[in-house]
């Protein structure tokens, strides 16, 4: 895990101020605790950012990091553990935890123009308490790629709700003349719409699991004429590696061509690899 800057972005009052509206899930008659609230989802947010994926992780990272934490936020009673954590982020609001830290991000973070935005899902490790009877927690993100700064972040409660999570996200954010990219299980048609509509560009995976557009795509490779292709050549450790990029915008065979607005460029990327044996 790698230390995050945050100096440039990081304004204390900013970040209490949006998150303040956030409900302290534990009960508040018990007294003082140990850890507050702001320090905690400062934790988070900086060891996610980080690369952290799972609360003992974040507790590594936290415990590693103490002094730099510190320039941010108390934590007078040094970092919480793990359990600590899980059992306190389990009973948080998370929606109204992803409107604030997209309403933090969107304050500090100018989106420079044709900037990629890379939307993904991965699934928080050790979220899963099957005692309490709570499913993991699976996050949809969206992470600005030029500047560095994750963006925002839904969470679903499985993997197949990634679907209705990605448009939730996109109404949130500010992507006006953005480019957002997406694998496969966002590869919808109301999704690009909804990118649309926000006046930004699609970049969307194709999979078998869209059968029909598949089929389609590969149809369209295999009879269009006019293919752009480019290729490289990288040699390292005694492998050699060839990608190929395949280019089409002639969509004269493409039959989807109208359920699909704004599709201009399909994209096919293919690589070999070959070990090469040294005969001394």
């Amino acid at each position: 895990m790698q230390e995050l800057d945050a100096s440039k972005y990081y304004d204390n009052n900013l970040f209490l101020s949006t998150f303040s509206t956030l409900k302290d899930p534990r009960r508040q008659s018990r007294g003082n605790f140990r850890h507050q609230l702001m320090d905690m989802i400062f934790l988070v947010i900086s060891a996610v950012i980080s690369g952290a994926d799972d609360w003992e992780h974040i507790e590594t990272f936290g415990k590693s990091q103490l002094v730099w934490l510190r320039k941010y936020a108390r934590f007078k009673n040094g970092i919480p553990s793990h359990d600590t954590l899980g059992r306190v982020f389990s009973a948080i609001d998370f929606e109204k935890l992803s409107e604030c830290f997209v309403e933090w991000t969107q304050n500090i973070c100018e989106l420079t123009p044709g900037e990629v935005i890379a939307i993904d899902g991965k699934r928080l490790r050790g979220s899963h308490d099957k005692a309490n009877g709570k499913k993991a927690i699976h996050m949809v993100s969206a992470f600005a790629c030029t500047n560095g700064v994750s963006l925002g972040q839904i969470v679903t409660d499985k993997k197949s709700n990634e679907i209705t999570a990605i448009p939730k996200l996109l109404e949130l954010l500010a992507i006006k003349g953005c480019t957002v990219t997406i694998d496969a299980m966002g590869c919808q048609k109301n999704i690009a719409n909804k990118i649309l509509s926000k006046e930004a560009n699609y970049i969307l995976a194709i999979k078998e699991n869209q059968k029909e557009l598949y089929a389609q795509t590969i149809k369209l490779f295999s009879i269009t004429q006019s293919v752009s292709s480019y290729e490289t050549v990288d040699v390292e450790h005694n492998r050699v590696e060839t990608r190929r990029c395949d280019v089409i915008d002639d969509f004269t065979f493409f039959d989807d061509k109208e359920q699909w607005p704004g599709v201009r460029t399909l994209v096919r990327i293919s690589s070999k690899r070959y070990k090469v044996i040294s005969k001394n």
